[in-house]
């Protein structure tokens, strides 16, 4: 239900996308003297294809049944970014349509500068669908198997899952897999219907029989802060907390950093750290 700061929000924002939109933009010749700037409401309705007191009542904020279609349409009609779509649909309260995630197609370097700057710290760049993008020199000493693995299997969850025993190293993967399966199906949840989501679920669910029985019960959570602990071979126990901050600058993409929880751990990853520069 909409409050009244959503409705006068709604209002405003319609109004000043209408001003910002001229009759030449969409194809209506000037005629006379127009009282206001941009766009009269019969005619954002006329564009849309949605009735002009259904368009009145949109932009009053009045509580009318509102599709992801018709909103889309009216987010065309007024030239509304990707931003200004997300917008319009938190301000109408409607749930998002499914969105994809993938990786941008590039990386800004300064992003790799950053996560130089990490280490010793284990990061990485990470995209909803747990796919690793980019990691530091303490990551790849962690996750030798991982990044080193085949783009379509470069993926937290596939390796926590899918990889061979002794390769994802964690001692409490019965402790996290439960919470990671409820944490990737709160992403899923915004990407229903993307092929290439389903994939990496049916290909998943084919090999871990694991995954599988987890995802088949449904479970969903937001993900959350989480404690991961190691058995490194030559190197003794680590115990790391994961960290993960969004980019704005990049939707779908965060920063995840590995810190340890310990001194005996902090002492191990610099030992880690130290062995893979010398191989």
């Amino acid at each position: 239900m909409q409050t009244t700061a959503n409705r006068t929000e709604l209002r405003e924002f319609l109004r000043s996308r209408r001003a910002r939109v001229s009759p030449e933009d969409v194809g209506i010749p000037p005629g006379v003297r127009r009282r206001t700037p941009g766009l009269r409401r019969e005619e954002v309705a006329q564009l849309a294809g949605v009735g002009i007191t259904w368009y009145t009542w949109l932009e009053q904020g009045r509580p009318i049944n509102v599709s992801s279609q018709v909103l889309d349409a009216v987010a065309r009609t007024l030239f509304l970014d990707a931003a200004e779509r997300d917008h319009l649909y938190r301000l109408a309260q409607i749930p998002q349509p499914p969105v994809t995630s993938d990786p941008p197609t590039e990386i800004p370097g300064d992003l790799d500068t950053v996560l130089g700057a990490l280490d010793p710290l284990p990061a990485m760049l990470v995209n909803a669908r747990t796919d690793v993008l980019r990691w530091n020199r303490a990551y790849a000493a962690l996750h030798p198997a991982l990044v080193s693995a085949p783009a379509g299997q470069r993926n937290t969850l596939w390796h926590l899952f899918a990889a061979p025993d002794g390769q994802h190293r964690i001692v409490n993967r019965d402790e996290q897999a439960p919470e990671a399966v409820a944490g990737f199906r709160y992403r899923y949840s915004q990407n229903v219907g993307d092929p290439q989501w389903q994939d990496f679920v049916t290909r998943l669910r084919a090999a871990s029989p694991l995954f599988s029985r987890l995802w088949a019960r449904h479970d969903v959570a937001p993900p959350h802060l989480c404690d991961k602990r190691y058995d490194i071979p030559g190197i003794g126990d680590v115990s790391l907390r994961a960290t993960g901050m969004e980019l704005t600058d990049h939707p779908g993409v965060r920063l995840v950093v590995h810190t340890p929880t310990d001194r005996r751990s902090r002492e191990n990853i610099d030992r880690l750290l130290r062995r893979a520069t010398h191989l």
